[in-house]
């Protein structure tokens, strides 16, 4: 066995994808998705931290426990049905992404240095400080994924397109976009209230550093700093919303074309100096380059294959015509059949504003097929992003169909696919156990703390 994380073909083997698999994966992600809508946006209070639990959260959780469960497990042949219909799902979260950021590209014009620099700290806060812990831990490629940027929605989208799910990449970034689903805006309120406190940064600082790209930690740090700063809490607001608007818009093409590159060859340095191969085993100290990669040969002592993930290859679904035409149905009415549920109104432009970003879908997967160095992902916001712009004579037009689409809600659906996929990743993420873990709250850390300071120096030349 080479020093490669290990595939398992017992996923391969098994019986053909049937009708049956594709009726339990669908029923199971309809269900859970309408009791993740049904449980709503919960807040709370945790002292001075503001916790919100969104319905993708719900979605997640609820079908990991269903995808985990040995009761009646996911079969690799439901997980290959589910990995399908999450591919296009994910794209069309993007796209309606995409249809909201373009309208806000004329808003860019008015934003100071200290806005736009924060985003600086953001991205490279991440890559510098937690990439070289991470790497120390013995993570391997799981710390690109991990210590690449903060991990929302939108990366987590980008790395199931570039990496694949299968991947340490899609690993490390999967872990730490759960965990701060979970717990970080729990986390970023309790740490921006006690930085906050200690009155070394300025509080508009601090609330321009709050721009993650998260709306949950964005409003947890927010008001915990309101309650700190009660004077200034509608400008600490003002500041907030922006910062994260600023992330939103050119967050995800810095992150994929700045801070991805950069972690990428940043990687290959820290390996070399821990003396560390890419699944994190020790190596020898003679490290030969070749092709820009870290190589070397395992020495004695070193972590044994048996310390090596066996992740389960599940079988490929094969798109025919039929089966193209059954998934794509599938994630459009299942959207906006939770898009209905949550915003309680439903009218014939919402169906219209589906079929457009179905049709976007396709024709970014159409994209990278043609032009395979740039994934889906990148084309379906871009274009999306372009033809949303108040410059083109479709944006109005995108406006109305889409303007009633909740992309929160749209996303319910594919996150509660992602949770019932987990029970494949269950040996590789419990081998990541504690670190995984401490590098993601230096993520967050990180990136928090590096935008406020950038805005700090700015607002105080």
């Amino acid at each position: 066995m080479s020093n490669t994380t290990r595939i398992s073909q017992r996923g391969a083997a098994a019986s053909p994808i049937t009708g049956r698999h594709w009726g339990v994966v669908i029923g199971l992600s309809v269900a859970l998705s309408i009791v993740a809508v049904l449980i709503g946006t919960v807040k709370f209070q945790l002292g001075p931290a503001a916790v919100v639990l969104l319905p993708i959260i719900w979605a997640v959780v609820i079908g990991g426990v269903i995808g985990t469960q040995r009761w009646r497990p996911i079969t690799p042949a439901a997980r290959g049905v589910a990995t399908v219909l999450l591919e296009i799902g994910i794209i069309v979260f993007l796209a309606r992404l995409g249809t909201q950021i373009g309208p806000t590209l004329v808003q860019l014009g008015g934003i100071g240095p200290a806005v736009a620099l924060q985003e600086v700290g953001h991205i490279f806060g991440t890559v510098i400080i937690a990439l070289p812990v991470a790497v120390a831990l013995g993570l391997g490629r799981v710390a690109v994924g991990a210590a690449w940027s903060i991990d929302r929605e939108s990366f987590l989208a980008y790395a199931i397109q570039r990496f694949g799910v299968r991947s340490p990449e899609y690993r490390g970034v999967f872990s730490v976009w759960l965990l701060g689903s979970l717990f970080g805006a729990v986390f970023i309120s309790l740490l921006a209230g006690f930085l906050g406190g200690l009155s070394i940064f300025d509080p508009r600082a601090l609330a321009l550093g709050l721009g993650l790209g998260s709306a949950s930690m964005m409003l947890g740090g927010a008001g915990a700093l309101a309650l700190l700063y009660p004077s200034q809490a509608q400008e600490i607001m003002a500041l907030a919303a922006l910062s994260n608007l600023v992330t939103n818009i050119v967050g995800f093409y810095a992150g994929v074309f700045l801070s991805l590159p950069v972690c990428r060859k940043l990687f290959v340095f820290w390996s070399r100096l821990f003396g560390r191969d890419d699944d994190g085993r020790r190596v020898g100290r003679a490290v030969v380059a070749r092709n820009g990669a870290a190589q070397g040969s395992a020495v004695k002592g070193s972590e044994s294959d048996a310390d090596v993930p066996d992740i389960a290859l599940d079988p490929k679904v094969k798109l025919t015509p039929r089966y193209a035409f059954l998934a794509y149905g599938v994630v459009g009415v299942s959207g906006l059949l939770m898009n209905i549920l949550g915003t309680k109104t439903f009218t014939f432009t919402d169906v219209l504003g589906v079929l457009v970003l179905l049709l976007l879908t396709a024709l970014s997967f159409r994209l990278s097929r043609w032009v395979p160095s740039v994934p889906s992902s990148v084309w379906v916001l871009g274009i999306a992003t372009i033809l949303s712009a108040p410059f083109l004579p479709t944006s109005a037009l995108l406006a109305s169909w889409t303007g009633n689409l909740n992309v929160i809600l749209l996303g319910v659906p594919t996150l509660g696919l992602i949770g019932l996929t987990i029970g494949r990743d269950i040996p590789a993420l419990k081998s990541l156990s504690w670190k995984v873990v401490v590098v993601a709250l230096i993520t967050y850390s990180a990136s928090f703390i590096a935008a406020a300071a950038l805005g700090q120096t700015v607002l105080h030349l």
